[in-house]
């Protein structure tokens, strides 16, 4: 039976993500969303990215873009190092860099500006880096960027009382469009969750693998899910960005420049 895993953000874990792979006991007919933020935290996001594109020769994936993943597209493209990037993960991302050459570079850029937006199955399920403003539906978003760095969808589907029904005036039309939202972007640990939550028809996948949390995928179709170890425990000499002082970066950041 063919199956399809939604698969959370990932920020530099290779260990992580392999052990992950291994708990899955997948086959070659399987499918793999990756939902999105493959890079910064740990010490491993080049590596992450090498990895997904010889994984993705042999095993059908989908990779959705993050807003970390357009921080290090920039970059790889243009040399420009965001601030908000280096002090959220950045800086670790361009020292996994070091070691690789060139042409390995550009097609890591090739990788990063061939992902999808967003993904939709033939049974109207959705899979976004974080969410969609628009109630026409994410086709109809105004602002691209939107799809990863919106959090009001996962905020509106937490709070929404369970008890509206869909036909209500007081559904909203967001949640109308599709049978099920995968996102990632918002971690699940931070209300105090370690596995993948589902509020309405929206499921997060995220559950905090750049802070203190695991990585988690999940079959769609069962609702099954799989984790890795806590990501941190397989990187004991670093912090990921469990220990981010945003001023102090950004001011050494400048003083470089």
């Amino acid at each position: 039976m063919k199956k399809t895993y939604a698969i959370g953000d990932i920020h530099g874990g290779l260990k992580a993500l392999q052990q992950l792979l291994e708990r899955l006991d997948y086959s070659d007919k399987d499918t793999f969303i990756f939902l999105g933020d493959y890079v910064d935290g740990w010490s491993e996001s080049a590596q992450v990215i090498q990895f997904l594109i010889e994984f993705s020769k042999v095993h059908k994936c989908v990779f959705i873009k993050g807003n970390h993943d357009a921080w290090c597209e920039e970059w790889l493209a243009s040399g420009h190092i965001n601030e908000v990037w280096y002090a959220h993960g950045g800086k670790e991302t361009i020292i996994s860099y070091l070691e690789f050459s060139k042409e390995d570079k550009k097609a890591h850029l090739n990788f990063f500006e061939a992902m999808d937006m967003y993904h939709m199955d033939d049974k109207n399920r959705l899979f976004v880096h974080a969410g969609f403003t628009s109630m026409h539906g994410v086709e109809k978003e105004y602002n691209i960027q939107t799809l990863y760095y919106d959090r009001t969808l996962w905020e509106m589907a937490l709070t929404m009382d369970a008890r509206i029904q869909k036909q209500s005036e007081l559904y909203p039309n967001r949640l109308k469009h599709y049978a099920e939202i995968y996102i990632g972007h918002t971690p699940t640990i931070n209300y105090s969750k370690m596995y993948p939550m589902n509020a309405i028809n929206v499921w997060n996948v995220d559950t905090g693998a750049a802070f203190t949390g695991r990585l988690s995928a999940i079959d769609i179709d069962t609702k099954e899910v799989f984790q890795s170890d806590e990501v941190m425990s397989f990187y004991p000499e670093e912090t990921g960005r469990n220990d981010i002082s945003y001023k102090k970066r950004i001011i050494n950041f400048k003083r470089r420049l």
